[in-house]
């Protein structure tokens, strides 16, 4: 791991890779630390509104956080009919039909890594390291907003219509961000999520 402090009262902690990102995360949350906010990210984990940097750098160092576990309980179901423009394509990248694509997708056990690019947006793990998929050479001048979408190793649904690379495998209606909500995102960091197919 490696410290960097930002500004006078925010600590950011760099990691090797997500899974040690999502971990840190978690066990940052497990402990209810004394900070306004905990934001991860790709291999980063910010810890924001820090009242005293000395203390939880030393707390930080202490911990051996193990892989994150997940309340199922607290799981997001995300309705997806699974008709996106690149199914037929991450099916040859997979080397499956479409339908084994769906079944493959609907079975993993994701969890929200971190959310960015725009609000709403979650970076969901999950899917096995051997089915990442390259985004497109060309990214689209708009994708639909709901579009369920592959990149890398993450899944994630675009919560408004935008430009974007992702490979588009399914269409979602639920809404990914509400800002009248107390928490306006759905699919927050540490959501357990399962897409789940319906009707096309």
């Amino acid at each position: 791991m490696r410290f960097l402090s930002v500004g006078g009262d925010a600590l950011l902690v760099e990691v090797t890779d997500v899974g040690e990102a999502t971990a840190l995360f978690a066990e940052a949350r497990r402990r209810a630390v004394d900070v306004v906010d905990v934001v991860p990210g790709a291999r980063t984990v910010l810890f924001d509104g820090v009242r005293d940097l000395a203390r939880l750098l030393d707390e930080i160092r202490s911990w051996s956080p193990g892989p994150s576990s997940v309340d199922p309980a607290s799981r997001v179901d995300v309705p997806t009919s699974y008709d996106g423009a690149d199914l037929a394509e991450v099916a040859r990248m997979w080397d499956m039909t479409t339908r084994e694509v769906v079944e493959t997708h609907t079975s993993c056990e994701m969890v929200v890594a971190f959310c960015g690019f725009s609000p709403g947006f979650a970076y969901c793990t999950g899917l096995p390291d051997t089915l990442a998929v390259s985004r497109l050479d060309s990214p689209r001048s708009k994708v639909p907003a709901g579009s369920v979408a592959l990149a890398g190793e993450f899944t994630g649904v675009y919560p408004r219509a935008s430009p974007g690379g992702w490979r588009l495998i399914g269409h979602t209606d639920l809404t990914m961000w509400e800002e009248a909500r107390e928490e306006p995102a759905t699919l927050p960091p540490g959501t357990a999520v399962r897409f789940v197919e319906v009707g096309s």
